[in-house]
């Protein structure tokens, strides 16, 4: 008895099953060449997805987390002078933080590296 690795009966009973027997017309073909070259056309108007540049976000939370310490300094600390500087040196960090900032800027890419992409939903995204 012999076996090659196949069976020739359900070889050939596979090979007719997916033989195509019926071809779409050509004004089947034009149509769907008309969606697809209409949808590539929408798709080349709008872009996909939305860009959101989060380079304040660093310098904001900077900013908050300082000012509340610098509230929190003035308030607790029961020494004057004690509590006006650390009001000052939490106010200071703020700013440097700031000013960190917006060197990063102007002198990096940090607007373009610190996006966010949003994806649109939809059939055509």
């Amino acid at each position: 008895m012999r076996n090659d690795g196949y069976d020739t009966e359900i070889d050939r009973i596979i090979r007719e099953a997916i033989e195509l027997t019926d071809k779409p017309g050509a004004d089947l073909n034009g149509k769907i060449k008309a969606s697809l070259y209409e949808k590539e056309r929408l798709m080349r108007k709008e872009p996909a997805a939305r860009v959101l540049s989060v380079w304040y976000l660093p310098m904001i939370l900077n900013l908050v987390t300082f000012l509340m310490l610098a509230i929190a300094s003035f308030m607790m600390i029961s020494n004057t002078y004690l509590s006006y500087f650390a009001t000052g040196i939490c106010l200071y960090i703020g700013l440097a933080g700031i000013l960190l900032t917006a060197v990063g800027v102007k002198r990096t890419n940090m607007k373009e590296n610190i996006t966010i992409c949003i994806e649109k939903r939809g059939e055509l995204a």
